[in-house]
């Protein structure tokens, strides 16, 4: 996703150049262990750090600190920029647990390896063996995002004063993973439980919780940390409808995945619970979680979702809840360079492609 906002103070540069300036370190130390094996480890996550993106995470982080009066610098940048080897961790354990086949349109990453073991002929299984390597690369990118906060630069009291709300995030994305899980496993397909999984493995830890670190980082007062909650978590809820929409209607140029992975994968999601609301939602409720699910399948039962109405429904939602987040960042006293950006961002979150 590509968005002038995004580009505002060449943000999205500086925090490739940061991101990239921190792998190329941990490179040399992996390959200093054991170059051979270790470089495809180092491989594996810049391609996938640095090979693509939306950085919304590092932006709502950085324009939180602004909002709040925080000033402009390189080492706020790398702070926020650790946000992405997160999301890095999120992705590559979310792909293993979803089974999925891309992530960027190249493979995942436990796709990769599994492919580098039957290359090379080694012993085993390969997909275990991919398995395994990405369970370890997500944890890795995990402890690297904290080492990435500590060497900023940024004061390490300033450091210590975000660092509950960097902790707090890490542990929701993780507690919103299993919930997701768990919910496939219940087949619980109430909208209600859509909405606490979408708010805890995506809303608050995409936009809510960048916004609070921002503002722990410029130490702002606590009206404006309670005004950037009241934005960000409606936002952050309406972002992740409309990636639900995207996993089913989204084009997988510009996705990076095929077309109708979550029917596949049987995500129920808010889009799929408002359907399987309804009479006419039975249709979907018996071919959801089909991995064989071809073409017209899915073209089935996307018609399905439009006609139960889930679709329309949604994107009214998508829309109410981002006309709540803009009119919480219209009365938040933040900077007006800052609220230019924030409302164009939402702009942004809510109304991508991909």
């Amino acid at each position: 996703m590509t968005h002038p906002f995004l580009d505002r103070v060449d943000l999205r540069g500086r925090v490739q150049d940061a991101l990239r300036r921190f792998l190329e370190r941990r490179r040399a130390r992996l390959t200093e262990i054991e170059t051979v094996a270790l470089a495809p480890v180092a491989d594996a996550i810049d391609a996938l750090v640095l090979g693509g993106g939306k950085r919304l995470r590092p932006a709502f982080a950085y324009w939180g600190h602004r909002g709040a009066g925080g000033a402009d610098c390189d080492e706020v940048v790398a702070a926020a920029a650790a946000l992405e080897l997160v999301q890095a961790s999120a992705l590559i354990h979310d792909d293993v647990m979803d089974g999925s086949e891309t992530r960027r349109g190249e493979p995942a990453v436990h796709r990769r390896f599994a492919k580098l073991h039957a290359e090379a002929g080694w012993r085993g299984d390969a997909t275990g063996f991919g398995t395994a390597a990405a369970i370890l690369l997500g944890d890795l990118c995990l402890v690297w995002s904290d080492e990435m906060l500590h060497t900023s630069g940024v004061d390490p009291l300033v450091v210590a004063r975000a660092r509950p709300v960097f902790d707090e995030m890490r542990t929701e994305v993780t507690i919103g993973q299993y919930l997701d899980v768990q919910t496939q496993a219940t087949g619980d397909t109430s909208v209600e439980r859509a909405s606490l999984v979408a708010r805890f493995k995506s809303a608050k830890y995409t936009i809510e919780q960048p916004l609070l670190f921002g503002a722990a980082l410029a130490g702002a007062p606590a009206g404006l940390v309670k005004a950037y909650s009241a934005f960000g978590l409606p936002l952050g809820e309406a972002f992740q409808l409309r990636d639900d929409v995207l996993g089913v209607f989204g084009d997988p140029q510009v996705t990076g995945k095929p077309a109708g992975d979550d029917l596949r994968e049987g995500k129920r999601t808010y889009l799929v619970a408002a359907a399987l609301e309804r009479p006419e939602g039975k249709v979907l409720g018996a071919r959801l979680g089909d991995p064989a699910l071809d073409a017209a399948g899915v073209a089935e039962l996307r018609e399905v979702i439009v006609r139960t109405g889930a679709l329309e429904r949604t994107e009214q939602r998508i829309a109410a809840l981002t006309g709540t987040a803009l009119a919480a960042l219209a009365s938040a006293e933040v900077t007006d360079e800052a609220r230019e950006v924030l409302t164009g961002l939402a702009q942004a979150a809510t109304q991508r492609t991909g």
